[in-house]
Formats: structure tokens, sequence, C-alpha cells
């Protein structure tokens, strides 16, 4: 039987897009409403070390109970941006067609598991009750995607659920 690995032996880092010198993904959520979902993405914004944007309006204050609650203990290892408005955004940022992966119930684009994302990705989700405004789809149905699901008793996923399993295909290629 071979010996137990000791406690001292160092444990290898996780992966981070950040340390290997590349852009990194990022997260925006284009006019959120919840503060907990708010709050249980920016932790797994934290968990891979992905920037958290807010594009105004929201509909609560980012110093509700709520959000801090939902992050935890995590909430100020969040690297956050806001913006007043998508264009203020898109102006600022100046991402790329190809950088931009929207996602919507019914996303004309295909699956979540269909694209190839880059290391540099924006992965853009839109307000619980009525997803992506009209200015951020228009003209971008190729570039939209929808998360699976099989059952036909519901509408939809929670955003803080759905952006979380979104993320995690997204990083794949870059956690292995």
């Amino acid at each position: 039987m071979p010996d137990p690995v000791p406690d001292s032996v160092p444990k290898p880092e996780p992966k981070s897009v950040h340390d290997s010198g590349q852009p990194g993904m990022k997260v925006v959520l284009v006019h959120p409403e919840i503060p907990g979902n708010t709050g249980a993405i920016g932790r797994s914004c934290v968990a891979l070390d992905l920037e958290l944007i807010l594009i105004h309006p929201i509909g609560f204050d980012l110093s509700e109970k709520s959000v801090r609650r939902a992050g935890l203990d995590y909430w100020q290892h969040v690297h956050l941006t806001e913006f007043d408005s998508w264009q203020s955004f898109m102006d600022n940022r100046k991402p790329s067609e190809d950088q931009l992966f929207l996602f919507e119930n019914g996303g004309e684009g295909g699956s979540v598991y269909d694209p190839d994302y880059p290391p540099d990705a924006y992965l853009v989700f839109g307000k619980e009750s009525a997803g992506l405004p009209a200015e951020v789809l228009d003209g971008r149905a190729a570039r939209t995607f929808h998360l699976p699901m099989t059952s036909r008793h519901i509408r939809s996923l929670n955003l803080a659920n759905a952006a979380t399993a979104v993320i995690y295909q997204a990083m794949r290629t870059y956690l292995m």
C-alpha cells in the first residue's frame, strides 16, 4: 500500500485566466433586479477570478444585506465594475462581436454547449423578469445562446443557477 501524501506537499494552485496574462472572462448583468442573484453570481466570479460587470439601472442598492448575504464574506473580493448604461459599457470596453455571448431562453445561436469561448469573452445576462433589452439583442441573434431544458413544466431557471452553469461551461477548457 502506498504511503499517504503528507500534508506538507503543496497542492497545485488552480489556473487563473488573470494569472496567465490573458485579459480574463467577464460576466455582465444587464439591469439585474434581485440582489440575492447578483450576490450568488458575484460569489461564482470570485471563485473563478472573473470580473462582474453591472449595467444600470439595477433594481436594488449594492449595500443591501441580501447581496452581501448571497455573496457571504466573499463580496469584498468581487472585481466589480458598474456602467450607467449598455452604451457606456460598449463605448468604454469596446468588445468585439466575437467576444459577446448573450444568454436568453430560446436563444437562436444554439446551446451554451456549442460555442468555443475565448478567454476574454463577455458572458451577458439580462434581468430576471424580462431578459435582455432590445438594444442588447438587436442584430445579435447568432450570438444569443440558451441553456437546454427538457421539461416543459418550467419557463426558465433562476438567473444565478443559469449564470453559474454557463460560466462553468465557458471556463471548462481554462480550468482543466
